[in-house]
């Protein structure tokens, strides 16, 4: 199963988005799950670190054709050179999709996921219908594990 993790990236992120984005890859991680994300900062990295805390494998869809762009804990970096036109593949590459804070490409992801008919569970991420909203990391995971389960 593979998971993809969308999110805030390092510019406007606070503390707590990013330590719940590490329990989050954390979790990911014991569930067997792949990690897929953008592969740069913030939520993007704080899951993928917590990931690799965990033993888990991850995967970073960068936007432009530097495989450096990838932050430390990406194991597999997919260079586009799509810019955030990348974003619909970072979607596209998950069972299922999880957003934590973001801005407007993290909106844009989530309406990709719509669109492809995947779920998204957030925490603290935008409200909208079409995100299943959670309160803590540990809600979220049970909920993502229920789902993968399927």
């Amino acid at each position: 199963m593979y998971v993809s993790v969308i999110g805030g990236d390092s510019d406007t992120c606070a503390e707590e988005d990013l330590e719940m984005a590490r329990a989050v890859g954390r979790g990911i991680a014991k569930l067997g799950a792949i990690l897929v994300c953008g592969g740069r900062g913030g939520v993007m990295e704080a899951s993928c670190r917590g990931a690799k805390e965990e033993g888990g494998a991850t995967i970073g869809i960068l936007p432009s054709s530097d495989r450096k762009e990838a932050n430390p804990y990406v194991d597999h970096a997919i260079v586009t050179g799509m810019g955030v036109m990348r974003n619909a593949l970072v979607v596209m590459n998950g069972d299922i999709v999880v957003a934590i804070d973001g801005g407007y490409g993290t909106l844009s992801e989530i309406s990709f996921a719509h669109k492809y008919k995947k779920k998204v569970l957030g925490i603290g991420t935008w409200e909208l219908d079409i995100v299943e909203a959670h309160d803590t990391p540990e809600e979220l995971l049970d909920a993502l594990k229920r789902y993968l389960s399927r």
